[in-house]
């Protein structure tokens, strides 16, 4: 999949496109309820990353796909790498009072973002139960094969090994060869915490190959689609969505079968689902109006 834009090696954005996007948060019309978190609400710490085009990416698709979330009716919501608790008291929120006895759960391996992410829940009166653990691996025993929605916004930008994991913010972006260090060790983790009916909403960067994860994925027994697709000023963002699917999981199991037609690429396939969505367009503000 070709990708024109240059990919900066931060995953923070340009002074340029920090100083629109609050501008954008502003704009907030206060004849719509909001739907999502409140960026004035948020609360902060300068060792934890704020939200961003790629969160902003993320609730958007959680948005976007918000009717199915209520009809598929989960029990409990995990966020894993919450930083500031922007996306998931986005989706607390976005959910509310229509599911009854939905529980949350959130967890980040830095502290300064467990504390965080607790402030802007209170902040927004949602509740989450949130963990200081790495990658929810506390957590495998505890609820394995209980989850039933679960979002990561993981670091995804192609960095050198020794910067994944650091000390401070660079933790947050920092994700190795590809960008995929981090990803990989993620993915497994999710595979034994979904419920089988369980649903995997991931930000991933074209840099990170999205269609050979889709593929790795593919092999047990997930099918995936593409939720939202965003090209900023920095990065071409894919948001996708993976759930557990029955014919997959047979195809997974069964011999493979050389088809003489070469086959379509799995990102043509996924890519074939979706318009290409503009970057922020001016009808919408980061508090859901």
């Amino acid at each position: 999949m070709d990708c024109n834009i240059q990919i900066d090696m931060h995953k923070h954005s340009s002074t340029t496109t920090h100083e629109r996007e609050k501008a954008n948060r502003g704009m907030v019309l206060s004849r719509m309820p909001s739907r999502i978190a409140q960026i004035k609400l948020i609360s902060r710490h300068t060792e934890v990353y704020e939200p961003c085009d790629d969160s902003f990416a993320l609730v958007d698709a959680l948005l976007a796909d918000r009717t199915n979330l209520l009809e598929h009716r989960p029990t409990i919501c995990m966020e894993v790498g919450c930083g500031s608790g922007y996306v998931i008291t986005s989706l607390a929120i976005m959910l509310g009072q229509e599911v009854e006895g939905l529980h949350y759960f959130a967890t980040d391996i830095n502290p300064h973002a467990v504390r965080v992410t607790r402030e802007t829940l209170e902040a927004h009166g949602v509740h989450a139960e949130v963990i200081c653990d790495n990658l929810a691996s506390g957590l495998e025993r505890r609820l394995e094969g209980m989850i039933d929605v679960m979002v990561v916004n993981p670091p995804y930008v192609p960095t050198p090994e020794d910067e994944v994991g650091i000390d401070g913010i660079a933790a947050a972006w920092a994700g190795g060869e590809n960008g995929r260090s981090v990803i990989d060790r993620i993915l497994p983790v999710a595979d034994k915490l979904l419920s089988h009916r369980g649903w995997l909403y991931m930000v991933t960067l074209t840099a990170n190959n999205p269609g050979e994860i889709c593929s790795n994925m593919r092999k047990k027994g997930y099918a995936s689609r593409i939720v939202v697709q965003r090209s900023t000023e920095e990065e071409s963002l894919h948001v996708i969505k993976f759930w557990r699917d029955a014919d997959v999981q047979v195809q997974a199991r069964e011999p493979i079968i050389t088809d003489r037609r070469p086959p379509m690429s799995i990102m043509e396939t996924l890519l074939s689902q979706l318009p290409q969505l503009p970057f922020w367009g001016s009808s919408r503000t980061r508090d859901g109006s």
